[in-house]
């Protein structure tokens, strides 16, 4: 989403050197994916003097991607890589003393161990070598243990050899674990760094994640479901436990929906985390709530409630009287601070970026991983006023070669007189007006395309399209019931929402109304199929990872929780006409004109390639013009970087063909 050069024809009379810097500029390219460098996890040493964060280059050679830490001082001035090679390590964590830095890495095994590395100079240490998979980890007050979040060890012995895979758990799919016939469960651990020894501080047959300690070191609070069956539910609850052999938890939370991120006040006598806003077991267009409760006695303090929009990434102030979040807000994420006392929610920075992530500094501010249009993430200092201060530069060289799309918010009315968002990119040329325009629609739904750096969108106007997102209903950022408007109906109110984008695009002369194409990736792509089998208006569609038939999907992807409570089990009466009123683009495949190519990867069990093939067998059956890609090893979200380029390049040839006649 970025700014164009386009000058007007008498600035043409200007001097060459201003033609020269313009024509230095180029647009984006596939292959530029190996150029931009991912920015990540930014934390504040205890003294607040820097901020490690991780960068993550893919690599073109080996095919893979590598994270790395980096440090920058807070002013700004002095700038560090930490590590490098071909391992990569992640999750890094000062000690509170502020001697270490930790991180987790495979580098020497098939695992993640945790490493120290000492601020004094030297190579990092492997401080664990445990068995199990240490997926989190944290520091004790005093700097001498860890708590470890690790999923039981494997018995190679038996896992290693081929065997029937034997499933008996209600929720027994999973995107990248696989089945779950793997029985191991995830406890938390102590860990004494100077003996290296450890101790299991839970067992038993539910799973405990998301550890802390108090400021105090005598308690740590977790989470954990542990309900009759913890598959059919989201019924997670806030615990804590001594740090200590053979102590019993006790729970904290008791609502029936889900309680997680627990943080301690400074103080140790508040927690604060993250619970849904109804208890029902199962409801994916649910917004969460920030709270407060005391670890001993009362009703938890609902801070957002009345907000009606989604926080994320809580942190207390260094002094406990408020709390920092990132509020979700119509195509905007901004930082608000809840202050505990008065109720008082404030913006500190907002506009046309979005925040990602904010950690507090001890003497105020915030270290903040941020975007904006035409600049992909970067760490900022944001001062308690909400100035901002840029202090990772790792695409400034890249970025500054490049002519990149500007973007633009509007506002479309459906024909039902719903107000819906969205984004326009226009093409780096600078056209404005009659342009060949694509529809790239955001997955979730619960999801909203917003002010940041979408590398998707850039990379199809970099191709001479106009681009435009839309905030279909079901989207976050409207409130919840902007969201929760389209459970069990899908395709329809989102659709209208779409239609109505066009509509207003062609009508203010932007889009050519004959050269209008269609994409999306997961929901996108349910919503791809979904539309142009209700409007044949698109003469190019690129449906990815999608489905067009729900109803063949039920017990096949990992969604079984949301089938049974938006729509209910197929054989009950009543249910299967719900099902297949959903399943239209399917079973009314013969009303699809468009030409549309079909995308996913073999290993994607959160929306099975299926969906993709049963759609490509349909076009190809009524002689639509049609393609199926099928990316090999790849899961929902692609991870191999030749594959991720793959699939922009082949959105330009699809789009090229159909729209650029």
């Amino acid at each position: 989403m970025k700014c164009t050069l386009c000058f007007p024809a008498i600035f043409l009379l200007f001097s060459l050197s201003a033609g020269a810097q313009n024509n230095s500029k180029r647009t984006l390219k596939p292959s530029d994916i190996f150029k931009i460098n991912s920015v990540n996890t930014p934390v504040v040493s205890p003294d607040g003097k820097w901020v490690v964060y991780t960068v993550t280059n893919m690599d073109s050679a080996k095919d893979q991607s590598f994270t790395h830490l980096h440090m920058v001082s807070w002013d700004g001035r002095e700038t560090l890589q930490l590590t490098r090679g071909e391992g990569s390590e992640t999750s890094p964590q000062w000690s509170p003393d502020g001697k270490f830095i930790s991180f987790l890495s495979s580098r020497e095994g098939e695992k993640n161990q945790v490493w120290l590395l000492n601020l004094k100079g030297g190579e990092p240490d492997k401080v664990t070598d445990e068995k199990g998979e240490i997926s989190n980890y944290g520091w004790s007050p005093d700097s001498k243990k860890l708590v470890l979040e690790m999923k039981d060890s494997l018995d190679t012995t038996v896992y290693n050899k081929r065997k029937p895979y034997v499933i008996n758990r209600y929720k027994f799919k999973e995107d990248i674990e696989g089945y779950a016939y793997d029985t191991r469960k995830t406890h938390l651990y102590i860990f004494d760094i100077a003996s290296k020894t450890s101790f299991a501080l839970t067992k038993g047959k539910f799973n405990e994640t998301d550890p802390a300690w108090s400021p105090t070191g005598d308690k740590i609070v977790f989470v954990s479901n542990q309900t009759s069956d913890p598959d059919r539910n989201r019924n997670k609850d806030i615990w804590v436990i001594d740090p200590s052999e053979g102590a019993v938890p006790s729970r904290v939370t008791t609502w029936k929906g889900g309680d997680e991120s627990p943080r301690w006040s400074p103080d140790g006598k508040w927690i604060a985390y993250m619970r849904t806003n109804n208890e029902d077991n199962s409801d994916y267009y649910d917004q969460e709530v920030l709270c407060i409760t005391s670890v001993n006695e009362g009703e938890p303090k609902l801070l957002s409630k009345n907000l009606d929009r989604p926080v994320y990434v809580h942190r207390w102030s260094k002094d406990g009287k408020t709390i920092t979040g990132l509020v979700e807000d119509d195509i905007e994420t901004y930082l608000a601070s809840f202050n505990l006392s008065t109720g008082e929610v404030s913006k500190i920075a907002g506009g046309k970026r979005t925040f990602m992530v904010a950690e507090p500094r001890k003497d105020g501010g915030w270290a903040a991983l941020m975007a904006e249009p035409q600049v992909p993430g970067e760490i900022y200092a944001v001062q308690p006023g909400g100035e901002i201060r840029k202090l990772s530069h790792m695409n400034d060289g890249f970025l500054d070669s490049l002519s990149l799309a500007r973007v633009v918010k509007y506002q479309s009315k459906s024909k039902d007189g719903t107000l819906v968002s969205g984004l326009l990119y226009y093409p780096p040329s600078g056209d404005t007006t009659n342009l060949p325009l694509v529809f790239f629609l955001h997955g979730g739904p619960v999801a909203q395309d917003e002010y940041g750096f979408d590398q998707t969108c850039q990379m199809i106007a970099a191709n001479g399209f106009a681009v435009a997102s839309v905030n279909y209903r079901g989207s976050s950022g409207r409130g919840l019931k902007y969201s929760k408007v389209i459970s069990g109906n899908w395709g329809g109110l989102e659709v209208m929402d779409i239609l109505g984008a066009a509509d207003h695009l062609v009508a203010k002369g932007i889009a050519n109304p004959k050269k209008l194409g269609i994409g999306g990736w997961s929901y996108g792509g349910m919503l791809t199929d979904y539309t142009i089998a209700s409007d044949k208006r698109f003469a190019a569609a690129c449906s990815g990872a999608g489905t067009a038939a729900p109803l063949s999907l039920y017990g096949v992807d990992m969604y079984i929780n949301q089938y049974e409570y938006e729509i209910g089990q197929p054989w009950i009466k009543g249910n299967l006409g719900k099902y297949l009123k959903i399943s239209y683009p399917f079973l009314h495949a013969d009303r699809i004109k468009t030409p549309t190519l079909f995308m996913g990867g073999d290993k994607d069990f959160n929306v099975p390639l299926n969906g993709g093939e049963q759609m490509y067998q349909a076009l190809r059956a009524l002689d639509v013009p049609t393609e199926l890609v099928v990316y090999p090893g790849q899961f929902h979200g692609f991870t191999q970087p030749s594959f991720i380029m793959d699939r922009y390049e082949r959105y330009w040839q699809w789009f090229d063909k159909y729209l650029k006649q």
